[in-house]
């Protein structure tokens, strides 16, 4: 019997999706791309389905433009139901949620269904679905991607889980560290995209710059590790050596450090429970100079705390929050929603929604579209 994995690739051209693939190349005798799904960038997903011999592929948006490049001997299909049924593909072993937003949780939800193992990239499974999805897993068969969330699984690997005092979720600051807020009023798009250290797609960078992105990862934290708020704690951690940390209650504290490349968590969520040659160069220490440590500010980076209230109130007001970022993101990317104006939209969303308990994907969807509709309002009447 053959032990390469055959993983199936949701997002696939996207940051993770690709650092995905790259990570197979580098393993072709361990590991198998046997599905693809992509948004809008079609050609890039045949192409890559060329390259890795891979039959069935999916494009998520609607209004995608066909593919140019041969696809003979390519099973494509459309919309977001056919994206959910390569998870259901019996030749499928693990599946690679990297899609952008609240659809990757159908996704997740029917990988974990189907009884696949789920390497999970998308935030909004669990900020959103946490409390659908985590009751269907085990650590064994929900394995995260982030750096953060992979360097404490990590961290806690043979340890008791009574005996965690705190996780410590670090944040590299964004490259609006220490600035005002009369300093951030007129940021553009641009001076927001350019990440210190990470390189990712623009919905995850506008985000860790807001420290939204720290919030959302708060709530992931919650869930993944049945942790409560008030023993997950966030320091700011510039140089981005150190991916998070394990505090005990005999205060010894676990820390993860290695080199700012997805492909490392990416690696480790593929190899598990096994260890692989590094995708990248290691970690040079005599070159990191200092490992400096400062709380988050969340007086001026508001998101991060309205997350943090969305997660402490739980039920469906994460699930509002997120959609209004996600309207808000893309009003700023788009120049018609001031940068601070970000977390006002947020805000103003979470107050008009009325909390209830999470019960099925169905509700969850409603309440998704009711706040985009809210955050749209509030774009349309603060609109640039």
């Amino acid at each position: 019997m053959s032990n390469i994995k055959r993983i199936a690739v949701l997002g696939c051209t996207g940051s993770i999706g690709t650092q995905t693939l790259d990570v197979v190349r580098q393993h072709p005798d361990k590991l198998s791309v046997v599905a693809l799904a992509c948004g809008r960038r079609v050609d890039q997903m045949i192409e890559a389905a060329r390259e890795f011999g891979v039959r069935s592929v999916a494009i998520g948006a609607d209004d995608a433009p066909e593919p140019t490049l041969p696809t003979d001997g390519i099973d494509v299909g459309r919309g977001m139901d056919d994206v959910v049924a390569l998870v259901n593909l019996p030749e499928v072993d693990l599946v690679v949620n990297a899609l952008v937003g609240a659809a990757g949780l159908r996704a997740s939800l029917a990988a974990i269904e189907a009884g696949k193992v789920l390497a999970l990239a998308n935030k909004e499974s669990l900020v959103v679905g946490g409390d659908l999805i985590m009751p269907r897993t085990t650590p064994q068969t929900l394995l995260p991607i982030d750096s953060e969330h992979g360097a404490i699984y990590q961290c806690l690997v043979g340890e008791a889980h009574e005996e965690v005092n705190c996780l410590w979720v670090t944040a590299s600051g964004g490259p609006f560290r220490g600035r005002t807020r009369d300093e951030l009023a007129h940021i553009t798009p641009a001076q927001a995209l350019a990440h210190p250290t990470w390189h990712m797609g623009p919905k995850i960078t506008i985000d860790s710059s807001t420290l939204m992105n720290k919030g959302l990862e708060v709530i992931e934290a919650h869930h993944l590790f049945n942790m409560p708020y008030d023993r997950i704690k966030v320091v700011v951690q510039p140089q981005s050596a150190i991916h998070s940390m394990v505090e005990f209650v005999d205060g010894s504290v676990k820390a993860h450090l290695g080199t700012t490349d997805m492909r490392i968590p990416i690696q480790y969520a593929l190899s598990y429970p096994e260890r692989w040659e590094a995708p990248v160069e290691p970690l040079d220490f005599t070159q990191i100079g200092k490992l400096e440590f400062y709380p988050a500010d969340t007086d001026t980076f508001r998101c991060l705390a309205l997350a943090r209230q969305a997660g402490a109130e739980g039920g469906t007001l994460p699930c509002a929050m997120n959609a209004a970022n996600e309207v808000a993101v893309a009003a700023f990317l788009a120049g018609e929603l001031a940068y601070l104006s970000i977390a006002d939209a947020v805000e103003h969303t979470m107050l008009a929604h009325e909390n209830a308990p999470v019960e099925s994907l169905e509700q969850l969807a409603a309440v998704d579209a009711a706040a985009r509709a809210h955050a749209r309002a509030f774009v349309a009447a603060h609109s640039l």
